[in-house]
């Protein structure tokens, strides 16, 4: 049974999405949050295995409370799903830039909800690669201001650097396996040793530090919508 937490501002969208999520074949709904402030507190007794975050809240926002549940989760951490009005959102790439597992459109049909939360809890990022990209490449050409420095990568072995720099381009692993004429489970090492030595907890996360440090230069800002489907729902396995 995965355990589902519901963060969303609105009652009326938060009763609904629990509802539909309780009903649901293998979904269990052990919360619902008001805010983010809510959200935190309940991560750390309800120990949701998914938490469906809602970004614009006041007080706390989705980011910051991501940002605090993945940083003060002992063992294994929730995986974190944003539910966003616009595909194209600053608080998008704020919350992969925290670890968030992926993002939802709130306009997303009740089987992709269902199916969105199946598969980051079975450990995949729920979004193609080449959709992180366009995202990133849009608000690394912004100005934006950044929270955090993005993290040195001195740390970091050649190999390695050239496993990150293949990822941020949205290089699966097998891919990266075939161009680096290494095994998949070799790119898979590189890659946990990378994120382990940069303090990430998400490939996304890894993606936007690649671009922030300029390890990939981004493209034009994307003229169209950054989602694959209209629902930002393609899966992404890690």
């Amino acid at each position: 049974m995965i355990r589902v937490l519901v963060v969303d501002d609105q009652v009326l969208i938060r009763a609904g999405l629990a509802a539909l999520i309780g009903a649901a074949t293998g979904l269990d709904v052990v919360g619902q949050a008001a805010d983010g402030y809510d959200a935190v507190a309940q991560a750390s007794t309800c120990r949701p295995d998914v938490i469906l975050m809602d970004v614009r809240m006041p007080g706390l926002d989705g980011v910051k409370a991501t940002e605090r549940i993945l940083t003060r989760t002992d063992g294994h951490p929730p995986r974190i799903l944003i539910l966003t009005t616009f595909d194209l959102d600053e608080y998008v790439y704020a919350a992969l830039r925290g670890g968030a597992s992926g993002f939802l459109l709130k306009e997303t049909s009740p089987e992709r909800l269902i199916a969105a939360i199946h598969t980051v809890a079975d450990g995949h990022m729920l979004f193609a690669p080449s959709v992180t990209r366009r995202l990133i490449e849009a608000y690394t050409h912004s100005e934006l201001p950044k929270s955090d420095p993005p993290p040195d990568l001195s740390p970091l072995t050649t190999r390695e650097t050239e496993v990150l720099r293949l990822v941020a381009k949205g290089m699966t692993n097998g891919e990266i396996a075939a161009d680096l004429m290494l095994s998949e489970a070799t790119v898979k090492t590189h890659l946990n040793r990378t994120m382990t030595k940069l303090s990430l907890s998400s490939r996304a996360q890894a993606v936007v530090v690649a671009y922030e440090v300029g390890l990939v230069v981004p493209r034009r800002p994307p003229s169209r919508s950054i989602a694959d489907d209209g629902h930002g729902a393609a899966s992404w396995p890690r």
